[in-house]
């Protein structure tokens, strides 16, 4: 009450109106349900005075008496946040905005509740009150967070949170200790599979925990252990607990049954001879044990790897050789005995094996779990493929890419020749034995390490994840893993109910020349909509791939879904006879981008627009970016003039460096008689006070163009140059009696800081016109450290 009648009183003398709204605020708890009742015109006066809690819960009332809440929320956005958000001016409900910061702040412990009056409300619950208003929550560092969110007493913050929340991030994470691991799993649980989160994203994880990264990454693709083994608070999962006890009922007489004819059929070996089902049985026995003792330890910390010897002997002993199933799965040993011709010696062993692997079980129980245990959940699933266990230090890099380029088609990632061996660590946690919850559609790596057992990972998680519908691995130092990856979408493609349609991949260096990467992926995977490939360097060693394999150039590429095709070369010669089959391929492409490629001769880019009018006639968009079109000012002309193309991007292209007048003259005149052109961006091209000027012809009285939009950022355009702009561009709408279509002009890094009030009168002029996107850019700031760089 002090703070709010300080508040007051700092905004001067109150009147009776102010000094009664504020008693009102005071004692809301007794009146609120009157307060929502007031006439608009006292409301109006009441809501500046109410908390953050008070005021979200006003919502209705304010609208039913006409009165928007957005302005107070935008303001208390700049006093107690005093930031302003990126892309605010595309913030259309401050109120969320608002309520989700402050529900990730108050998680983190960077914003102190009692630093604003507006603020602290004991009625309430900070975390309880905003998490019906959180669609996008970041987790970093050492997930205190997901502790948090997982204790006992927010536990109706979780559920609020699995209703709203559809964007979970991790950033910067650490590694954690078992504890900090099981409160994610519980998260991860019932945001995901029991929730509505669709978008997993991970950034910045320089040295990533691979538990807890495969973690992340199985649990976004659905898989888990059974919801009853599954405890929060010390109780199973509420929501998979009667699921499971249904299934448990429906097969507790069919255990009790194979347990008792078990026990018959080890002790006696000659009269399993004629039992088609025993070898079935005890695979699924073995698997069912290995699964139990990966997924109980699964959150153990890791101790010495004698601890676990036991188990591992036990593994060693079972031959698998794995078939590759549909989903990830795979089946061990029973297609083996099913063909042999002695069963006494084998079954002899596999009975060894499940004795050892039950005294495994019974050491699990205790107060301490196998160390291996954990290591195996985290590699196990890259060890679920058609060539049996993986043995990680068998090969090299080049035998890697050797067995990942020759897979069969649609099988998951076959890792290296040492998965061929018999025997391997111990016990294999199978997809097949774990449950299949709900998974994300969006998965996003940014900036983390993938090695190659994490990518045999993600390759067998990708083969059967049909609801994913998005894939992002940026800056995830691939190299030759790249194979694998295309292996789990080989795999994926093949089921009917897919979903995926975008993939994006960049990195640092390429393992292989861009255009034969796409090609591969488009073979791989035809029904994409959407491909961006993107690489700053060329790999020296890329032309040293291992002989003997089939080069993707050499495979056909199906007819494609494929709409939109981004590919950043890292300073690549553009070779047309390469991109036409893709573009052949592709008849749906209606947005193609290429970046920082090199012309080899003058008359590839001919060939490029001949062929995209050839077999592209729905192309809408067309981009070019840090690629030298300074010689090719006759294929300028033509794309300008293209009577389909509706945005065309020229970036940074160095159009006008050895041009003449003419050449901007034409220009102009061509895009005059271009109905179709909706857009023209040409950042960085130098276009600079004078030219700049020329372009407000484009929309003289004669003209037929359509364009809307005009990017001329990065130009070296000063203040005067732009004020003479919009006097001429206001000239030109005048004798067009105000009928013009122009509607957004961008200006970003153009030199307008150099007179701030000319500067201001061509924005003010420009702004009753169009809508104009800019900023505060220093000019001599970036000037300086261009020529530090120079």
């Amino acid at each position: 009450a002090a703070a709010l009648s300080g508040a007051m009183a700092a905004e001067g003398p109150g009147s009776l109106l102010a000094l009664s709204s504020a008693a009102v605020s005071r004692s809301m708890g007794a009146l609120e349900r009157d307060v929502w009742a007031l006439p608009g015109h006292l409301l109006r006066g009441l809501l500046p005075l109410l908390t953050v809690f008070r005021l979200e819960r006003a919502e209705g009332a304010a609208r039913r008496a006409g009165l928007s809440t957005q302005p107070i929320w935008r303001k208390l956005w700049d006093d107690v946040m005093k930031t302003r958000p990126p892309n605010s001016e595309n913030i259309t409900c401050w109120r969320k905005k608002f309520l989700e910061t402050f529900f990730s702040n108050v998680l983190h412990g960077v914003l102190d509740v009692s630093s604003d009056w507006r603020l602290n409300d004991h009625h309430f619950s900070p975390l309880l009150h905003s998490s019906p208003h959180v669609s996008q929550l970041t987790l970093c560092n050492m997930l205190q967070g997901a502790v948090e969110l997982t204790a006992e007493h927010n536990q109706k913050v979780l559920e609020n949170l699995a209703v709203s929340l559809r964007i979970l991030k991790f950033q910067h994470l650490l590694s954690s200790d078992q504890s900090i691991r099981r409160s994610l799993v519980l998260l991860l649980h019932r945001l995901i599979h029991h929730g509505s989160v669709s978008q997993v994203s991970m950034y910045s994880w320089p040295v990533p925990d691979t538990v807890l990264l495969v973690l992340i990454l199985s649990m976004s693709a659905g898989f888990w252990r059974s919801g009853n083994a599954l405890t929060y608070q010390s109780s199973p999962c509420g929501l998979c607990r009667e699921k499971d006890k249904a299934q448990s009922q429906e097969s507790a007489q069919e255990r009790a049954e194979r347990g008792h004819c078990d026990g018959r059929e080890w002790s006696d070996g000659e009269n399993q001879k004629g039992s088609p089902r025993a070898p079935e049985e005890a695979d699924a026995e073995v698997n069912r044990c290995r699964a139990d003792v990966c997924l109980n330890s699964v959150l153990a910390g890791p101790k010495s790897p004698l601890q676990n010897q036991a188990c591992e002997e036990a593994s060693s002993k079972v031959p698998c050789d794995h078939t590759s199933i549909q989903g990830g799965s795979s089946h061990c040993i029973s297609d083996q005995l099913s063909c042999h011709p002695v069963l006494r010696k084998t079954r002899r062993r596999l009975k060894s094996a499940v004795g050892k692997k039950r005294r495994c079980l019974r050491r699990s129980r205790g107060p301490y779990t196998d160390p291996e245990d954990l290591y195996d959940f985290v590699f196990t699933v890259a060890r679920e493929d058609n060539s049996g266990l993986l043995d990680k230090n068998s090969t090299t890099e080049r035998e890697n890419a050797e067995n990942w380029t020759s897979s069969s088609p649609g099988s998951p990632c076959t890792g290296h020749a040492g998965c061929k061996k018999r025997g391997g660590s111990a016990g294999i946690f199978s997809l097949k034995a774990a449950h299949r919850f709900r998974s994300v559609s969006t998965l996003e790596l940014f900036s983390i390490p993938l090695t190659g057992e994490t990518c045999r990972t993600l390759s067998n998680l990708l083969s059967s994840w049909v609801s994913l519908e998005n894939l992002v691995l940026s800056y995830n130092g691939l190299g030759a893993n790249i194979f694998c990856i295309l292996s789990g979408l080989r795999a994926l493609s093949r089921h009917s109910d897919c979903h995926l349609h975008v993939v994006r991949v960049s990195d640092v260096f390429s393992h292989m020349p861009c255009m034969e990467l796409v090609r591969c992926i488009l073979s791989a995977f035809p029904r994409l909509h959407t491909l961006s490939v993107s690489f700053d360097l060329k790999n020296q060693l890329e032309g040293n791939r291992p002989e003997g394999n089939p080069s993707c150039s050499e495979a056909e590429i199906p007819e494609s879904c494929l709409e939109q095709l981004e590919i950043r070369f890292p300073r690549e010669p553009l070779h047309t006879v390469f991109l036409v089959p893709m573009l052949k391929a592709s008849k749906s492409l209606q947005q193609l981008s290429l970046d920082s490629a090199t012309l080899p001769c003058s008359q590839e880019l001919g060939l490029l627009l001949e062929a995209l009018k050839e077999c592209n006639p729905n192309l809408k968009k067309l981009s070019f970016h840090d690629m030298n079109l300074a010689e090719h000012q006759k294929e300028v002309l033509l794309l300008l003039q293209d009577p389909i193309l509706q945005e065309i991007t020229f970036s940074f292209c160095r159009l006008f460096e050895s041009s003449t007048t003419e050449f901007l003259s034409e220009i102009i005149n061509t895009v005059k008689r271009n109905s179709s052109l909706k857009s023209l961006k040409l950042p960085g091209n130098r276009l600079g006070n004078h030219r700049l000027v020329a372009l407000a012809d484009i929309f003289s009285e004669d003209s037929s163009s359509s364009l809307c939009q005009l990017d001329v950022s990065s130009n070296c355009i000063k203040p005067d140059g732009l004020l003479e702009f919009a006097k001429k561009l206001e000239g030109h709408i005048q004798q067009r009696g105000g009928q013009i279509q122009f509607t957004h002009l961008r200006l970003f890094q153009n030199w307008l800081d150099q007179d701030a009030e000319t500067a201001q009168e061509a924005l003010r002029r420009l702004k009753a016109v169009c809508s104009v996107v800019n900023d505060s850019w220093d000019s001599s700031q970036a000037f300086a450290d261009y020529i530090s760089v120079m």
